[in-house]
């Protein structure tokens, strides 16, 4: 494992995430919530080593429980589990077309988003009613993931190439 590679790929994703986080602060006044999960996943489980993929998904996930208010740990567990997923798939999947990275995505990010919001609406005063935003949310986040995909997986190609740490060699 490439610790050149950990810290420039960690890094691409401090990125995403204030990027992201900003996103949201802005969209505070109409109350829309941008959920960017896949992209902390799908990358590194498509073209980094399964360890390397790992630990960097855990450290994304780290990142995203220190700054939510919930039990820290269950964003590093889904995305964990999203990458083993995804990284066993990875030999059947396009991963080398813009079109399939970004229905890979856009299906991670569902299904993340589901599982995330099951283990949570419980919190909530009134679950049932909470639907609907949640609904408005997952679409916001699908149609920026959408835009956003393609960028980001470039950022992440170009930051190891600048770091000299490929994202070819394979294991």
């Amino acid at each position: 494992m490439s610790t050149r590679r950990v810290f420039v790929l960690f890094g691409t994703l401090l990125v995403l995430w204030a990027i992201v986080a900003q996103l949201n602060h802005a969209l505070t006044a109409i109350r829309v919530y941008l959920f960017a999960g896949a992209l902390y996943v799908v990358a590194q489980a498509l073209f980094q080593p399964l360890r390397t993929g790992l630990v960097i998904s855990l450290l994304g996930g780290l990142l995203c429980d220190a700054t939510t208010p919930v039990t820290f740990g269950t964003h590093a567990f889904l995305f964990v589990a999203a990458h083993a997923a995804v990284y066993h798939l990875r030999d059947r999947l396009p991963r080398d077309d813009a079109a399939g990275r970004i229905v890979m995505v856009l299906l991670v990010n569902l299904g993340l988003f589901l599982v995330f919001s099951f283990t949570q609406v419980h919190r909530s005063p009134a679950p049932a009613a909470i639907w609907p935003r949640l609904l408005v949310d997952l679409l916001c986040s699908q149609l920026f993931l959408a835009l956003i995909t393609p960028w980001f997986f470039a950022l992440q190609h170009r930051a190891l190439v600048l770091a000299r740490a490929s994202r070819e060699n394979l294991a």
